[in-house]
């Protein structure tokens, strides 16, 4: 296939064009060339920007296109009717959190999608997230109809991932000490490696398959004890894993998922169906998911070669995590 990847360069992007290139595939990257432009010099590269600047297209013509990096609906419209009669597919990659309602337990692809209170916003909070993703998804299915491709994942983790979250968690266990581990251990959580979901688009398009799917672990197939465990068996130090309440956390002001990755009180009503997706439709179409240990040792290899100093945006700063720690120990 002849493939052109809008952006390329970060995370999914990135691992998305090694998986197409180690199959076969000829690749195109359509960026502004200002991110990791160093990776791929051997690669096709355009370089323009989405927002206005798309003339670098101009004449081409391509099997399918592949964004990673749409969040505005304005923006995406733009690259989406501009594609629709160059490229024969488009796969945009949008969230699991643009379902308007996270509380219900075992929503599928025909749930209710978020709308924005205000409908020309354009700025990405945690509340505008969601529904903006699920806007552009409307604006590629206007521009593609049968031929869109919506894929909605959950967490991504692996190797390069620069928003730290997941990451976190080996990074922590791998210091070792006491380590401050949330809720309930046998608590299901739902993600997805950022290798098995490039891979599996890929599988996508080279079927000719297109729709609209949840691409997340399996429900309660992982439990937060069992990633903390498995980051223990990666790690260089024998960590000690403290479990404290989510009655505690909160009282603790612990902000959820940023502070603590993966971690949202279950008394949470809004986000009481969050790792409780169903994923069938995605595995019918071919998902398979690598073990865990194997995503959270290659993790912990890629973390170990950044930077000591390197400023976190995700995880528990170190004084916050010791004192609530010990005021945790001191009321057991």
């Amino acid at each position: 296939m002849n493939l052109l990847i809008l952006g390329g360069t970060v995370f999914l992007g990135r691992t998305i064009v090694e998986c197409a290139r180690d199959r076969g595939h000829a690749v195109t990257l359509f960026n502004r060339g200002k991110s990791a432009p160093q990776l791929f010099p051997d690669a096709k590269q355009l370089h323009g920007d989405r927002d206005g600047h798309l003339d670098a297209l101009v004449g081409q013509r391509f099997d399918a296109c592949i964004d990673t990096c749409g969040f505005v609906p304005r923006i995406v419209r733009q690259s989406a009717q501009f594609l629709s009669s160059l490229v024969d597919r488009y796969v945009f990659v949008s969230s699991l959190s643009a379902y308007a309602d996270l509380s219900p337990k075992g929503t599928d692809e025909d749930g209710a999608l978020g709308t924005l209170d205000d409908s020309a916003t354009e700025i990405v909070t945690g509340e505008t997230y969601g529904p903006l993703k699920a806007a552009c998804e409307r604006e590629v299915a206007d521009a593609f109809d049968e031929r869109a491709v919506l894929v909605r994942p959950g967490l991504i983790v692996g190797p390069y991932d620069p928003s730290d979250r997941f990451t976190y968690w080996p990074w922590r266990v791998d210091r070792g000490g006491q380590i401050l581990s949330p809720g309930r251990p046998e608590r299901g959580i739902q993600l997805i490696d950022v290798r098995d979901l490039a891979g599996w688009i890929l599988d996508l398009l080279e079927a000719g398959v297109a729709g609209a799917y949840n691409v997340v672990s399996t429900p309660d197939a992982i439990t937060m004890s069992a990633l903390l465990h498995a980051c223990r068996e990666a790690a260089s130090n024998e960590g000690q894993l403290i479990w404290v309440s989510d009655d505690f956390l909160v009282r603790a002001d612990v902000t959820a998922w940023t502070e603590l990755p993966l971690w949202i009180p279950e008394k949470d009503p809004a986000a009481r169906g969050f790792f409780r997706f169903r994923n069938d439709r995605a595995v019918a179409a071919g998902l398979r998911f690598r073990p865990l240990e194997e995503t959270v040792r290659d993790t912990v290899a890629w973390v170990r070669t950044r930077s000591p100093d390197h400023a976190w945006r995700g995880g528990l700063a170190n004084e916050k995590e010791r004192e609530i720690l010990k005021a945790w120990l001191r009321k057991a």
